[in-house]
Formats: C-alpha cells, structure tokens, sequence
C-alpha cells in the first residue's frame, strides 16, 4: 500500500508540473515551435504600435474618435463574432485606414483545439475582415497569447506570424485599474519598435480607454511615430 501511495504521489507531482510546463509555454514571448513570434520590433527608430484586442464593441467609436483626433492608425484585432454582431463598426475601423488583424471567431484558448477547429476560427473571421472591405495582410494574435504546437504549425503553413506585444499594463490590476497609471507605465517602459497592447471596447475597460490620449501625446512628446503592426514589421532588423 505504502508503495501504491509514493508512486501515485509520484505521478500527480509529475502531472502537475508537465501542466505548469505547458501552461508556461503556451504564454511564452520567447519561444514558439513553428513559425515567427513578434513580441517587437529590434529598431533604432522611435516607432511603435498601438494594438487593441477584442470587439468592435460598444467603445469602437470613442476610440476612432480619440486616434483621428490624433492622426493615429492603430492595430485592431477583432474576434469575427464581434465584427459580425457589430459590422458596421468594423467597417467605419477599415474607413479610417486603421489595420485589422484576426484575433478568432470565438475568442476560445486556442490550445488543446483540433486541427479544423482551428482552421474554422481563422478562416471564418479571415472572411467577416475581407467582407468589411479591408485589403491589407491579416496577421494574427490568439486569444490570451495562447498556443502551442497545432496553432503555430496552422499559420506557419501559410507563411503567417504570431503577433503578441512587449507592453500590456492591463496585465497589473493596479495598473489597470487608472488611466494615468496605465499611461506611466506605458511611458517608462516604452522603446523603440514596442507593440504596446489594450483592450478598450467594453465598459469594464474604461480606465484603458481613457489612457489612449495620455499615450499618445506622451509618446509623440518623446519623439515616437504611431505605425500599424504590418508598417513597424518594416523595421525590423532582427
């Protein structure tokens, strides 16, 4: 019995830590098995780009509003869900020069998810974002940052990179929590070819929202340019 209890004991402290393991490595920033990872952009030039996941919601106009008050072009990537039940916001986003990416249909972990459910999700919101007129390159970034070998081997196939971020200050609930903190955060960790990322298109999020001006006039004061992620993967020296 003493023995059937150690090796049980054995297997379970392994369970958990190949789950931590996988957990670790489904979020990772600096390792993916297959295809391009982009985190950021290595450049000496003082270009970044300003993402923003989920929707289009109820915010997506006060946020066009704030970047064409700006002059800004931001990165939107949007769940097609969202775009079919708000279609016509996608298409005022597309309007507005911004860029599009694909961030799935149903905004599900993307990990431990079969080959066609995989393919569907991508290719079912590759065609809401053609449908609303947009004729740029699609990137895309999985929900939560999330996979791990089926995904990556999916869109390493068609030759298309896994686009994540360097700068989330919604990741700290202290942080988030107010837009002036979430405006120094992003300030004093700003660099050069950053892809700084927020979500903004639901009410919970309006201390994100409010944060869009402060980063901008921040970082324009500082010398920045605000490019979409497929102009600032231009810069790219690596």
């Amino acid at each position: 019995m003493k023995k059937i209890i150690i090796s049980v004991s054995i297997a379970i402290i392994l369970l958990i830590g190949i789950g931590y393991f996988l957990n670790e490595l489904s979020q990772s920033r600096s390792f993916q098995f297959f295809g391009g990872l982009i985190t950021s952009v290595e450049t000496n030039e003082k270009v970044v780009a300003l993402t923003f996941d989920d929707g289009p919601g109820v915010n997506t106009g006060e946020v066009l509003d704030i970047l064409r008050e700006h002059n800004v072009k931001g990165t939107f990537y949007l769940t097609g869900y969202e775009i079919e039940n708000y279609f016509t916001k996608a298409e005022t986003i597309v309007r507005d020069g911004h860029e599009i990416g694909n961030h799935s249909y149903s905004h599900q972990r993307m990990v431990f998810k079969s080959p066609s459910f995989i393919q569907d999700e991508i290719a079912k919101t590759d065609e809401w974002i053609r449908l609303t007129g947009y004729e740029g390159e699609i990137t895309f970034r999985p929900p939560f940052g999330r996979r791990l070998v089926l995904l990556p081997y999916y869109l390493s196939k068609d030759e298309r990179k896994t686009v994540l971020w360097n700068i989330e200050p919604e990741t700290y609930p202290d942080i988030a929590s107010d837009a002036n903190k979430i405006v120094e955060h992003v300030v004093e960790n700003i660099e050069p070819g950053s892809i700084i990322l927020l979500h903004v298109m639901y009410e919970s999020r309006r201390e994100s929202l409010q944060s869009i001006e402060g980063i901008i006039t921040s970082l324009k004061e500082q010398g920045y340019t605000f490019l979409t992620v497929s102009e600032l993967l231009e810069y790219d020296q690596q």
